[in-house]
């Protein structure tokens, strides 16, 4: 990789989403309060599911692993946005911006897998109750989900390198409130053109190639409800497939809207009112649709606030 000193050695300028006046400041503050939200949810889910031992089950280790996730990926992001609307200092070094590179392209990629790998355990659930614990044992479900984390450390590096072997001879504001690849671009001096065929191929495997996994698995989940003649099962079946795919939608619909469209039709308002969507509102979500409603960990939460109540 081709290095510049100067540009090594040099910070860039993250002009955030938000200035200071009346609105975005009432916005930075709703943004405080999703982050808020997201860590508590997320953090609960992944204590509850951990201490409850009647939630050892593949389909909760995967919803554990998938507020570990959103928890990481919102904790990326936020914090540096907030320290630096508050502090007024935008700067950031090019270790600091590789590092938010890093963790954000990991965790996007390794959530994409795991959300395909949750779908094909709906399957199993659904359309072979009976095979289930052979076919979603517990160290197949540790295999996949150390598969999607690999999967998007492979992601996160080969695009890390990328972005790193650029040579930065123009203006090092980044027209976003963290560092991202697609933000980057533009202030490179050298041609980006095959990096972004590069980017393009990795987000036809990290968005593609998951979607297609779970289009497959909820066509065949949703012929099988069709199938169950009691009305309760196809209501339970119905309520926790529309919350998957509720999930599903706004997660790949955003994140495949931003990695794949070429990088000129991209603007940095837009950019940033997408990733802000992705990154920060979906991990408030996921904890609320896929998990909380669910009657097990309904019930796994309120043991420790009865204990706590007849205490």
């Amino acid at each position: 990789m081709r290095w510049r000193n100067q540009t090594f050695n040099s910070e860039f300028v993250l002009l955030g989403i938000f200035d200071h006046s009346p609105t975005h400041t009432f916005l930075f503050s709703v943004v405080l309060g999703i982050f808020t939200v997201a860590f508590m949810g997320n953090t609960a889910m992944v204590l509850l599911i951990y201490l409850d031992t009647q939630l050892h089950t593949p389909m909760y280790f995967l919803l554990s692993q998938l507020s570990l996730m959103d928890l990481m990926l919102i904790c990326t992001t936020v914090p540096r946005m907030a320290f630096n609307y508050l502090s007024g200092k935008k700067s950031i070094s090019l270790a600091d911006c590789g590092a938010q590179i890093f963790f954000y392209v990991t965790l996007l990629g390794a959530e994409c897998f795991l959300l395909a790998v949750m779908a094909y355990d709906r399957y199993v659930a659904i359309c072979h109750p009976l095979r289930y614990t052979t076919l979603m044992n517990q160290k197949l479900c540790a295999l996949m989900i150390v598969a999607c984390w690999i999967l998007g450390s492979v992601d996160g590096i080969i695009v890390l390198a990328a972005a790193l072997s650029f040579s930065y001879c123009r203006s090092l504001e980044i027209h976003h409130f963290f560092c991202d690849v697609a933000a980057l671009l533009p202030l490179s001096c050298t041609d980006t053109s095959f990096f972004e065929r590069l980017l393009f191929i990795c987000c036809v495997v990290m968005l593609i190639l998951p979607v297609s996994v779970i289009i497959v698995s909820y066509s065949h989940v949703l012929r099988a409800v069709l199938r169950m003649g009691s009305g309760e099962s196809r209501g339970k079946a119905f309520t926790t497939c529309s919350s998957h795919l509720a999930v599903v939608g706004l997660y790949y619909g955003a994140a495949m809207f931003m990695y794949m469209r070429p990088a000129s039709n991209h603007t940095p308002d837009q950019d940033k009112t997408v990733s802000a969507f992705y990154a920060i509102l979906t991990p408030m979500l996921n904890p609320l649709i896929y998990s909380l409603r669910n009657k097990e960990v309904s019930r796994g939460l309120k043991k420790p606030l009865g204990k706590g109540k007849l205490w």
